[in-house]
């Protein structure tokens, strides 16, 4: 009989009972028993249930002596000794510092569960508690019913024997094997590395070792087996743990300045996790009055049933394993970030300049991409040419200090999330808090006008001054055959420029995403002062010139390496739809606006009035885009990096919008504070 419909039948307790308390009735599933009464109590939706009461099944089992003796002997036959250290020591814990290995692992393992050997708690609990919300319903049931259900059946508390296979042996075992692997895994070179300010000290994590070593022992020995909140082993242990954890946090720190890769934040994370768990177990040594010898067995029981249950959770791991790294990577985005953010008047024009500087280079771009399309070669030619064009571009731009607008939004994200945090450290009162986000924002938002109003207006001329020569003095208008795509192109309403924005948009969140992660893993290889004491550069350059060359290494390769990758993305979008068949490509403003030079002389300044309206607005349109797509991307991954709530930006946008009311032109031109 199918579960489901032996489960319609049953009103009550009783008829569950007058099912299984009959000969043979569990002699093909020895377990189906308590499968199905698990499943009588288990809600449909355990996180709206306030309480879960099992009174029906106590009152049951105190009113009926035969179902309570035989419930009482198929448990106790069921539970005797099984094993589960392995549970406490690996279950929701890392396994392994490749991650990848670690997410693939845990989803093959949700697809087709991982079954441990039918002697082992493991087991059991793989079969009776199978769904990974089980623990919220479990942990609603009261524990005065607990506590009764406990004595019902006889239990008998966890401190009654030491012997092998019994609860408290699995327990210390366990706590012995986490406390080993910790010391194991703290004394690796690369974690070594990220705390050098304990090099010449004794690891805390041999002194805890040997410590809980000295406090079980106790325990097995020595009866009662348990220790008491005042024992001083324990608190000497206690004092190590801490020790340990200061460690870790340490390293941690220390990650800004030394970086830190994936496999070494993996390692980190898993010590976390041990101590963590090491310090729930510990609580279960002690016992101060009698009533905690069964609480504490209760809880156990508990603890293990929500560890079985979350060790395959993925979405826990990816949050907890990627947090450190997107943070670093903000970091450095917010370190560069504040270069993009304008105050004074000087700082504003400063930026106009630079972007200027920025529209000159694409003006060449556009055309130099122009010619390059009319190359006879493959998709895979084109894609070569047209990204090797955009990166060098982009380079230049980088190198000479000039500024591509769309830029800024993948920046500054984490600037200004950098600023709300400090405020929300600093500030109590919503309102002095979110007014200084908001005036911050002002601050971007004219940063990023100006830069698109120098970038859009130099541009357009050079692309048009630039093909203009090129009709002069060899004959030939290069955009004539591609001038209805050009000016088709920037159209919202007739092409996809928005989408094919947004695609942009994407990029130059990744290409912020890129940057940080080269300059975290250089800081973590410490390249720089590879480069700067390496003997053959000294020997050739000098001390003085390859110091330089290592200082330029560590403020630029970083925007170097960005941005050639933001121009391969740029250039092989296209050739990529292509051959996928997709309708894939890209539109930057500072682009469009070149193109649109191109493709009014390609015409020769022959358009319609709506037509050359659309093309305008659509260049407005594809820059917001650019904008948003890049800053919201990223605002979000700096928001995550800091454990800062989605909701603020609720209360942000408030902020924003009564600053905008207030002193609008602040959002364009510098102005003095009030």
């Amino acid at each position: 009989m199918k579960l489901k419909n032996r489960k319609a039948n049953w009103n009550s307790i009783g008829n569950l009972f007058l099912f299984y308390n009959k000969p043979d009735t569990l002699e093909n599933d020895e377990l189906s028993f308590i499968i199905d009464l698990v499943e009588y109590y288990r809600p449909i939706e355990p996180k709206v249930e306030s309480v879960i009461s099992i009174e029906s099944l106590i009152e049951f089992l105190k009113n009926n002596p035969e179902d309570n003796s035989f419930f009482k002997e198929y448990i106790h036959t069921k539970l005797h000794y099984k094993k589960f250290s392995r549970m406490l020591s690996d279950s929701g814990i890392l396994q392994d510092s490749d991650f990848m290995y670690e997410v693939k692992k845990r989803l093959f393992a949700k697809i087709l569960p991982f079954q441990p050997e039918k002697d082992t708690l493991e087991y059991i609990l793989n079969q009776v508690f199978f769904k990974s919300d089980d623990p919220v319903w479990i942990n609603k049931i009261p524990l005065e019913e607990l506590q009764s259900l406990f004595q019902i059946l006889d239990f008998k508390d966890i401190y009654a024997s030491v012997e092998e296979k019994s609860p408290l042996n699995e327990l210390i075992k366990a706590m012995g094997l986490l406390s080993q692997r910790m010391s194991g895994r703290a004394m690796e070179s690369d974690v070594i590395k990220m705390v050098p300010e304990y090099e010449e000290k004794e690891s805390p994590f041999v002194a805890f070792e040997k410590e809980m070593l000295l406090v079980t022992k106790k325990i097995l020995e020595n009866k009662p087996h348990f220790i008491e909140i005042n024992d001083e082993s324990y608190k000497q242990m206690l004092v190590l743990h801490k020790q340990c954890e200061e460690y870790v946090d340490s390293a941690f720190a220390n990650s800004s300045k030394y970086g830190i890769s994936l496999k070494v934040n993996q390692s980190l994370l898993r010590i976390r996790q041990q101590l963590h768990r090491i310090k729930i177990l510990v609580t279960t040594l002690i016992v101060q009055r009698e009533s905690d010898r069964t609480r504490n067995s209760i809880q156990l029981i508990l603890r293990l049933i929500k560890y079985n249950c979350q060790k395959n959770n993925v979405r826990q791991l990816i949050n907890e394993s990627t947090q450190l790294i997107s943070y670093e990577i903000t970091q450095h985005t917010a370190r560069t970030g504040e270069n993009y953010i304008t105050e004074s008047t000087s700082e504003y024009f400063s930026m106009l300049r630079a972007a200027i500087g920025g529209g000159f280079i694409v003006g060449f771009l556009c055309i130099f991409k122009l010619l390059l399309s009319k190359l006879e070669t493959s998709g895979f030619g084109h894609a070569f040419y047209y990204s090797l064009n955009y990166s060098l571009g982009f380079i230049a731009i980088y190198i000479f200090g000039f500024t591509l607008a769309t830029k800024q939004p993948a920046m500054t994200a984490a600037t200004i999330t950098k600023a709300l945090e400090t405020g929300m450290k600093k500030q109590t009162q919503n309102e002095n808090k979110h007014s200084s986000f908001a005036q911050l924002f002002a601050r971007l938002f004219r940063s990023q006008f100006i830069a698109f109003v120098g970038n859009v207006f130099m541009a357009f001329p050079v692309s048009l001054l630039g093909v203009w020569l090129i009709d002069y003095f060899f004959g030939v208008n290069i955009a004539f055959e591609k001038s209805a795509k050009l000016i088709n192109d920037l159209s919202p309403i007739t092409s996809a420029a928005i989408f094919h924005a947004g695609i942009a948009g994407v990029f130059l969140f990744l290409s912020g995403i890129i940057s940080g992660n080269v300059s975290n893993k250089n800081k973590h290889n410490n390249v720089y002062y590879r480069i700067k004491e390496h003997p053959i550069l000294k020997q050739n350059f000098g001390i003085e010139r390859t110091n330089r060359i290592a200082k330029w290494f560590e403020n630029n390769w970083a925007g170097v390496v960005s941005n050639g990758w933001f121009g391969v993305f740029l250039g092989s979008t296209a050739s990529i739809g292509v051959f996928l068949g997709l309708n894939l490509d890209i539109r930057h403003i500072t682009f469009a606006s070149g193109n649109f030079a191109l493709g009014l002389y390609g015409s020769k300044f022959i358009i319609d009035i709506p037509t050359l309206i659309w093309s305008i607005v659509g260049i407005g349109v594809i820059g917001f885009m650019n904008f948003i797509v890049s800053f919201s991307l990223s605002l979000g991954l700096a928001f995550r990096s800091r454990n800062i709530p989605i909701s603020e930006i609720k209360l942000l946008n408030k902020a924003i919008w009564a600053h905008f009311k207030s002193n609008p032109i602040s959002f364009f031109i510098p102005v003095k504070s009030k």
